[in-house]
């Protein structure tokens, strides 16, 4: 093999074991699932956002964007629930580039997995016991999920892992909610397995255990636009494409149809400030339709403290993101509380 096994590195128990979450913000964490699962059920009329840095890169930050937002949530949560983007591992189109803090905790420093596994499980732990969220992140390696699956309220499954195997058969075994985005040409159909995959029962080979899923019936949709045949970026959060997944719901057989509309990548062309155009359009397809009203459940947002993106470099402007941009603070905190009035 070309391939040099570098180290042996620690089992998710004895990692766990090692940065163990406490009994008191396990419980606060298992009410923001229970709140989670309620909306995704239409048992709560409650909007998700789920919102933050494309990349979760430095703790300091992550933790003070949170604080932030508990602060705004005070005033909306009667509307809004919130669910912090805390994005630890970042795929990369072309395999270069910086991978997310589970690669190098430190972005300027050289890849160390162990450090960047404590890292973000540091991060998460502190999230969760500092500032009250359940936070969500991608599921990019099914694999090393289990070092902080007891620490998450939500995952996601990107769009060029979606149509895996793997990530599709191990989201069937998350006991919280999993948004599935389509695949980056953007293919309904390929969409919709991935989500009926993940709400069946399978059996499978993970982390050198034959297991048994139970199928994960909070699985759903997230739009996120996409590349046509020509390379031009398309977007795919209007009326007609939310009308269009609601006929593709209707006749799935599929519990708990949903859908988050992210509005950021292919829908906004990585135009950061293009968000809030897409946020305040989706809102509007809600109070078209009440079909469109039931399946919108919430927006997913890329957003940090300083609006836009840098380069990593020796001396970073804090709180501004070094992967995708996004929108600043003050931009985040008006949309927000638009989106809580127009509710």
């Amino acid at each position: 093999m070309n391939m040099e096994f570098y180290r042996k590195l620690p089992i998710p128990k004895k990692i766990k074991e090692q940065l163990p979450l406490c009994e008191k913000s396990a419980a606060v964490l298992q009410e923001r699932v229970t709140a989670l699962r309620e909306i995704l059920r239409g048992e709560s009329d409650k909007f998700i956002l789920i919102i933050g840095p494309c990349s979760a890169d430095r703790e300091d930050a992550v933790l003070d964007y949170l604080f932030r937002l508990r602060r705004v949530e005070e005033k909306v949560g009667d509307k809004i629930l919130i669910v912090p983007r805390v994005y630890t591992n970042k795929p990369r189109t072309t395999g270069e580039g910086y991978k997310g803090m589970l690669h190098q905790p430190d972005p300027n420093g050289k890849p160390d997995l162990l450090k960047g596994i404590l890292a973000i499980r540091k991060l998460h732990i502190r999230a969760i016991e500092e500032s009250g969220f359940g936070c969500a992140d991608e599921m990019l390696y099914p694999e090393n999920h289990r070092y902080i699956s007891d620490l998450l309220a939500y995952v996601s499954i990107g769009a060029r892992s979606v149509e895996d195997q793997q990530h599709r058969l191990t989201a069937s075994g998350l006991d919280i909610p999993v948004g599935m985005k389509n695949p980056t040409g953007g293919n309904s159909e390929v969409l919709m397995n991935s989500i009926n995959a993940a709400q069946g029962s399978h059996m499978f080979l993970y982390r050198g255990w034959e297991v048994k899923t139970h199928g994960n019936p909070y699985s759903h949709a997230i739009l996120r636009g996409y590349v046509d045949r020509d390379g031009a970026v398309r977007p795919n959060y209007r009326y007609d494409d939310l009308s269009a997944l609601y006929e593709a719901y209707s006749i799935s057989g599929l519990k708990n149809p949903a859908v988050i509309v992210d509005a950021s990548h292919g829908n906004s062309n990585k135009n950061y400030l293009e968000q809030i155009n897409i946020a305040k359009d989706v809102l509007q397809s809600r109070k078209r339709s009440a079909d469109i009203q039931s399946l919108v459940k919430g927006l997913m947002i890329e957003s940090y403290i300083e609006d836009g993106a840098q380069k990593i470099c020796d001396n970073p402007i804090y709180g501004k993101s070094v992967t995708d941009p996004c929108l600043g603070w003050e931009k985040t905190e008006r949309l927000i509380y638009e989106i809580a009035e127009t509710l």
